[in-house]
């Protein structure tokens, strides 16, 4: 896993900023899907555009809107989708070099981040319920795996800050399968995915930070 084309004598410092720069894409992205959603909730069916009260931001992904129209907001919101994924698994792949060693938690760490944006990728096919369910599997027990490596390389912040993402996902994921509280899910939905991106961002300048030093150090 780590004697692999990215090197850290061959690979370009500035290439582990990547992930930052597809964040910002999907978020840009994201916007422009909203702004061309032709309208429909599933709290109010025949509403004008996109709603962040009342919309998830899965709506933007699929064929057609809830009001019946034809989505054409999904170009923008797939797109968006696939250079997420693809940048935050390239942040995983990365992501042991953020810690020392070798071992079976880093392992299963590298490969159940990586699963999970894979089948996060497949949002569009249509399969949502049984996409989000695997897909949350995994993500839970790369999070569990990396707030492990956070604590034991003493990035208590970035371990703390962790945990609460992993709250706050756990807490949708109730209110998502009871439907407890549905009405607010919505907006949660939004707040928890800003959580998770300012946690990736600091998750990558710290990896940025990290390979600088062993870079600085083989000089």
């Amino acid at each position: 896993m780590m004697k692999d084309l990215f090197s850290i004598k061959s690979f370009s410092l500035v290439l582990f900023l990547l992930p930052i720069i597809g964040i910002f894409l999907f978020l840009l992205l994201y916007v422009l899907a909203a702004h061309n959603y032709p309208g429909g909730s599933w709290m109010v069916p025949d509403q004008v555009g996109f709603s962040f009260l009342n919309n998830y931001l899965c709506d933007l992904l699929d064929r057609y809107a809830i009001n019946g129209e034809l989505n054409t907001a999904r170009y923008f919101a797939r797109g968006s989708l696939g250079i997420l994924c693809i940048s935050l698994g390239f942040l995983w792949y990365c992501l042991p070099r953020l810690f020392f060693g070798q071992s079976l938690n880093k392992t299963i760490m590298w490969a159940a981040g990586i699963f999970a944006l894979v089948i996060t990728f497949f949002l569009t096919s249509g399969t949502h319920d049984v996409i989000v369910r695997i897909a949350g599997i995994f993500g839970v027990i790369a999070f569990v795996t990396a707030s492990v490596e956070l604590f034991k390389t003493r990035h208590f912040k970035l371990f703390a800050a962790g945990l609460i993402c992993l709250f706050i996902f756990l807490v949708n994921y109730y209110i998502y399968e009871t439907g407890t509280f549905l009405q607010t899910l919505p907006i949660l939905q939004k707040i928890t995915f800003v959580c998770f991106l300012l946690w990736f961002v600091s998750l990558d300048l710290a990896l940025y930070k990290e390979i600088r030093s062993k870079r600085k150090a083989m000089r």
